[in-house]
């Protein structure tokens, strides 16, 4: 994985640094999906599949993704 740099609102940014870390993870596994989306012009799907082959190879669990994805806040 690699670092960048976006701006959000104030709000947001400061909501974000006071998140734990597992609130964290959630939002950057959700941020890399929807980025590579954004400016991708491969199906879904594809974007989907090498997503989760990165998210196993950094240690994500399907409990992990379950909590994930029953996450409602």
């Amino acid at each position: 994985m690699e670092n960048i740099t976006i701006q959000v609102d104030p709000e947001t940014a400061k909501a974000y640094r006071e998140a734990e870390a597992e609130k964290k993870q959630k939002i950057q596994i959700f941020l890399n999906l929807m980025l590579k989306k954004a400016i991708s012009q491969k199906p879904l799907l594809d974007i989907m599949e090498e997503a989760s082959q990165q998210a196993i190879a950094n240690g994500m669990t399907p409990e992990i993704l379950e909590s994930i994805l029953n996450d409602e806040n």
